[in-house]
Formats: structure tokens, sequence, C-alpha cells
């Protein structure tokens, strides 16, 4: 997986070789890989904890790849949603579908070849998990157009980017145990914490234009809310280990998590822009930290 620096210079080899379809990967957001990251945590930690370690180099593949596919296609729908509404917003206005550098079919077109080869990767696994991959393309689907209804569209992302937990556990076991929920639920509570971080970004503008989201919602008690929710999803964390009776090294890399989750906090203490997105990106070192307590583990037994 590339980092931000891999992908600029990746996105600099397409733009003298393949100038036409540059605005193709910066719409994928292939250029920023941190979306892709905070995805592909929990669904590891999902694998390794449903394998009991390596999953396989065939399960390995299917779900890392399918992770950037429907990353990347949540991305293009989600800027074919937001097309009206990105010119408006600082942070967005140089997206290429706001700048007319994509057309709205093109841009619906990326999401349905990406969503079909995601598919096809789903196919070689077993019903279950072919299943709830349609559910998880609904959801994708729909998140970009949730902020015109709910005040909750980051409950909707967590749900989205919380559906590779249940389908790693289908696709290693055939079947769906109830402690994959736990995981599931912690994910979907850590993911509403760092979304709300990047929708305080954007909070000024969200207002002025009528977008909805969990910033605007919780106003003045955005700190309380987010760290009301990290505690949740680390407690939840805390139980994932006592029902998967993991050890000492996964304890240490949740501990980490939460020192992680202390140190964003103090980012957003004066819900600066910038801090705030820093606090947002930050969350890549949580799933990190948590990924390499469960891998290191069972490196161990």
């Amino acid at each position: 997986m590339p980092n931000k620096q891999g992908a600029k210079v990746i996105s600099q080899q397409i733009s003298k070789h393949w100038p036409a379809a540059l605005p193709y990967w910066q719409l994928a957001r292939l250029d920023r890989p941190i979306g892709t990251l905070l995805l592909l945590w929990p669904t590891w930690w999902a694998l390794w904890l449903a394998a009991g370690g390596w999953p396989g180099l065939h399960l390995f593949a299917v779900f890392t790849l399918g992770v950037v596919l429907m990353r990347a296609a949540g991305c293009a729908v989600n800027d074919y949603a937001d097309r009206h509404i990105d010119g408006h917003v600082k942070r967005t206005a140089g997206r290429p579908l706001a700048e007319g550098r994509v057309s709205p079919r093109g841009a619906l077109g990326l999401f349905a070849a990406l969503s079909l080869t995601a598919f096809a990767l789903v196919l070689t696994t077993n019903r279950p998990t072919i299943l709830l991959s349609l559910a998880a393309l609904a959801l994708a689907f729909g998140y970009p157009f949730a902020k015109r209804y709910t005040h909750l569209p980051q409950v909707v992302l967590g749900a989205a980017f919380s559906m590779g937990i249940p389908m790693a556990f289908t696709a290693v076991r055939g079947e769906l145990p109830t402690a994959a929920w736990l995981i599931f639920t912690a994910n979907v509570l850590w993911t509403v914490a760092y979304d709300t971080f990047y929708a305080m970004v954007d909070r000024d503008d969200d207002l002025k234009i009528g977008v909805k989201s969990t910033a605007v919602l919780f106003g003045d008690l955005d700190r309380v809310m987010t760290a009301a929710l990290q505690c949740l999803s680390l407690f939840a964390l805390l139980l994932v280990g006592g029902r998967f009776e993991l050890g000492t090294a996964y304890y240490l890399g949740l501990a980490i998590a939460a020192m992680l989750s202390i140190y964003q906090q103090w980012l957003v203490r004066d819900r600066e822009r910038e801090a705030c997105f820093r606090a947002f990106l930050n969350n890549n070192w949580v799933g990190g930290a948590i990924f390499a307590g469960i891998f290191v583990h069972f490196l161990l037994v």
C-alpha cells in the first residue's frame, strides 16, 4: 500500500505518461491513501482474528484488493453526489468533478467498473460473503446521499467501513459468530469519531450550504462526543481481547491506540481546521497499532 509520498510519485508518472487518466486517478482518491488505510486496518483485524493468524494468500489478496477498489468506488460516487456542493467548500473545490475535469457520467462509470471488479473478487469466496457484499455495496452507494437527510452520515460511513469485518469472518469460517459484531460495533464507533474530526474541518462551509454532519449536530459538544465515542470504541476492543483470548501484545497495541486518541483530543482543543485534519489523519496510527497487537499476538502463539 503506497504512502502519501509514494502516491504522489505515482500521480506524477500518470500525469506525465497518461494525462487523460489523471483526473480519474484523483477522482478515485488513489493519490490520497489515508481513506484506504482506515478501511484496510479493521478488515485486517477481522481477517487475522477469524483465521487465528495468517488468513492465507487468497483471502488476504481478495480483501486487500477489494478494500482498495471499493474505497475508490465510494470516492467516485461520493463526488458524483457532491458535484454541486464541492465547489463551495474550500477543501474540495479542486476535485476533478467539481472542476469539470471528469463528467458525472464518467464518475458513475468509474464507480460501476470498480464495483464490478471488486464483486468479481468476492465471487471467489462463498455464498454468505457474496450476500454480505451486496449490503456493503448498498452502503457505499448510499452514504454520500445520507448527508442530505440526516445529521448522522458518519454512522452510515461507519457501517460501510465496517462491512469488511463480517465478510472476513464468513469468508474464513463460513459463518458469522456474534463476536464479529463486537468488532463491527467498535469500528463503527471509531469511524464516527474520526470522521467527525474530518467534518469539523468543513463545518463552517457546511453550515453555509446546509450540509448535515455529526460535527454540525454536536456543535460545541464535539470534543466531548468524539472523546466519548473513542472511549466506547476502545472499551469494545478491550472486550474483543477477552472474547478472542488475546495476549499482552494486543493490549499494548490498544494502550498505544488510547494514547493516540488522547493526542487527537489535544490537537482539536481549539477546533482549528488544520489541527482537526491532523487529528483525522492520526487515526491511521490507531488502526495500525491495533493491527500490530493482533499480528504480534498470533505470531507468538
